[in-house]
């Protein structure tokens, strides 16, 4: 159908809607451009593939492509209300409530062609064209009763004779509402008439008019309870002496009277197009119907109370909200079913073992026999996707095929259907879990004490893996001021064994490190080893050595204070401890403990005092001790024992 009007019903909804189009399924849409205030009629011209629609905040009517792209505008109309296009596509006709006129332009150009005067109290309103005439509805504010009323543009004003006839309606509607009106090219010269009655909404006004002759004559009327509540939408059905009323109702008119016919689900309204496919708007929706069906070819989440076919029905024009106003936007392929695919794999599966794959393709238009659908797996071996064999559809469109995953990781199993005549492409997809295998990776002399300055092999041993067969070894030192190091990194052996070594100054974490590949997981071992510290102590101002027993000793006289100097491996902070004993009775016993700080050069010199008495065993050494040392880095190390012997 050319053309499509709205109600002020309509008008209200579209102004106060804030939803805004989303096509449900691919398919390209147009670009957004043209921006309306408050959409006041809408008309699609084929032959110059334009699409006209008024704006009634700003009293201007605008001209878009197929694309939804501004080309043109008009300003001046005060009070836009609807819009109608003649047959031959030349003229625009704009209904203008405010100014009271039938406003005649150039279709290609939108200059204003003439200005056609209306002497109504309200209107005009909605305006159609048929029989080489612009018919429009108004509404008499004396009796608030609607009519119709016409625009002869063949008859010249300038001759005496007006162009513009009311009353063309010979039988009181009693209806307090101007009607809606509607057309269609399958039937040239007529007129569908709807409306409610405000003063008994329970009754309702359904109309057809054949305005093909000199005076309008009625060839089907219904002025009573129709049950229809509100009338806001007519439709004349191409091919076929029938109405659709507010986008769901179908009555058939025959002998003067209507008749129901049957109904599409519930809607609002709609548009039909010249071969009969339905636009129906419902709520949120756009759907389009075969005619007569029950199940929609397509559906369009769409939020929109205006819309408009093109004549070809190559798409549908939709109004939409959009910040500022609304767009138009295009619904392309409308006579193209878009089937629901699923796709269900299990959540995890094990890796190499075979998983099963279900699904189903529905759809309200039935599928072609025999139907494929392609099947790809994405997983870290084939990151661009591997084709696997094509899958046929079950007769109720379910799916089943199998799988073995030979990677871990994420894998995904896309199904697509290539689409057909009838159906657009569709495509789902579902992902799978896939843990790698955990491999065998470890790393010797964990828990080992090593002298400081020992140097240390480490080995790790890797088993089996596809193929990665590198693994890194670093060292991490203990203490902050050195940072963890590669020592190693290369490709096992055949025994599956890699080796590095550390200097062994300090406590190292030392870490092996297999990062795995497309099958098996990466995984990190460590091993902790430890270092002693370095210590060693020198004794002076004794006059001799020699032994006592079996056991060497620095002698001194009873007056002397022995200096005691100890030489440990350095670091910051660290002191070390003087443990002193003295012989008495057969054993040893303490005489006490005392930590002494290192020098930088990691010395710590310690005078021990002259005891006066001769005849005194004592011994003494020096003792790194982990933490109470004042660090961590070393493992708790004892230096050797000295003997001394004070004489007289």
């Amino acid at each position: 159908m050319r053309t499509r009007s709205i109600s002020t019903a309509t008008a209200l909804a579209v102004l106060f809607s804030s939803v805004v189009l989303s096509v449900a399924a691919a398919g390209p849409a147009s670009a957004v451009t043209a921006t309306i205030g408050s959409p006041a009629g809408i008309v699609v011209d084929g032959v110059g593939q334009r699409v006209f629609v008024g704006d009634d905040t700003n009293d201007r009517i605008i001209a878009t492509d197929y694309n939804g792209k501004l080309v043109d505008s008009v300003s001046g109309i005060d009070g836009i209300f609807d819009l109608a296009l003649s047959d031959d596509g030349t003229t625009l006709y704009a209904a203008a409530r405010v100014s009271h006129e039938i406003v005649a332009l150039d279709a290609a150009t939108l200059d204003i062609k003439a200005r056609y005067p209306v002497a109504t109290s309200i209107g005009p309103l909605y305006v159609e064209f048929a029989a080489g005439k612009a018919w429009f509805t108004y509404e008499d504010q004396l009796d608030g009763h609607g009519n119709l009323g016409s625009v002869d543009p063949a008859v010249d004003p300038a001759g005496g004779t007006d162009p513009v006839t009311l009353g063309q309606l010979s039988r009181d509607s009693g209806v307090g509402s101007a009607p809606l009106l509607d057309t269609d090219p399958s039937a040239p010269g007529l007129l569908a008439v709807g409306a409610t009655d405000f003063f008994d909404m329970t009754k309702d006004l359904l109309a057809v008019v054949d305005v093909s002759g000199a005076t309008p004559q009625v060839t089907a009327w219904h002025n009573g309870d129709y049950s229809l509540n509100y009338v806001s939408d007519i439709d004349l059905v191409p091919g076929t002496p029938q109405v659709l009323v507010d986008g769901t109702d179908r009555h058939v008119y025959a002998d003067g009277k209507f008749t129901a016919a049957g109904a599409y689900p519930a809607g609002q309204r709609a548009d039909i197009a010249p071969n009969g496919l339905v636009a129906q708007i419902s709520d949120a929706n756009v759907a389009v119907y075969r005619p007569g069906a029950t199940k929609p070819i397509r559906t369009y989440a769409a939020g929109t109370s205006v819309l408009a076919w093109a004549p070809d029905a190559s798409r549908i024009f939709a109004l939409v909200n959009s910040p500022g106003g609304y767009t138009l936007k295009a619904l392309t392929d409308p006579t193209l079913n878009v089937p629901s695919l699923t796709v269900n794999a299990p959540s995890t599966a094990t890796r190499g073992n075979r998983l099963t794959v279900t699904g189903k393709l529905s759809a309200t238009v039935p599928l072609p026999s025999g139907a494929k659908l392609q099947v790809t797996r994405t997983d870290p071996e084939s990151p661009k996707g591997k084709a696997l064999p094509a899958v046929t559809l079950k007769a109720d469109g379910s799916y089943t095929f199998t799988d073995t995953p030979p990677a871990g990781g994420t894998v995904t199993y896309k199904v697509a259907y290539a689409g057909d005549a009838a159906h657009m492409a569709v495509s789902a997809s579902d992902k799978v879990t896939v843990p790698h295998t955990t491999p065998t990776l470890t790393l010797n002399k964990n828990g080992s004490v090593y002298d400081y300055g020992a140097d240390v092999s480490f080995t790790a041993h890797l088993g089996s893996t596809y193929k990665n067969r590198t693994v890194e070894i670093w060292a991490n030192p203990f203490g902050g001021d050195k940072p963890n190091k590669l020592l190693k990194t290369g490709t096992v052996n055949s025994s599956g064994n890699i080796s590095a070594t550390v200097d062994m100054t300090r406590d190292t974490e030392v870490t092996a490190v297999f990062k795995g590949d497309t099958r098996i997981a990466p995984r990190t071992v460590k091993s902790t080893a430890y270092a002693r510290v370095k210590v060693s102590t020198a004794v002076s101002k004794h006059y001799k050595t020699a032994k006592i027993g079996s056991t060497s000793y620095y002698w001194f006289h009873k007056s002397t204070d022995p200096l005691l100097t100890t030489t440990m491996s350095y670091y910051k902070g660290r002191k070390q401890r003087l443990d002193l004993q003295v012989y008495s009775g057969g054993k040893w016993y303490s005489a006490g403990s005392e930590y002494f700080p290192l020098g930088t050069n990691g010395k710590s010199a310690v005078r021990l005092g002259a005891p006066g008495k001769s005849g005194i065993k004592a011994r003494m050494r020096s003792v790194y001790v982990n933490g109470s040392s004042g660090d961590t880095v070393n493992s708790t190390t004892y230096g050797s024992w000295k003997y001394l012997y004070f004489s007289n």
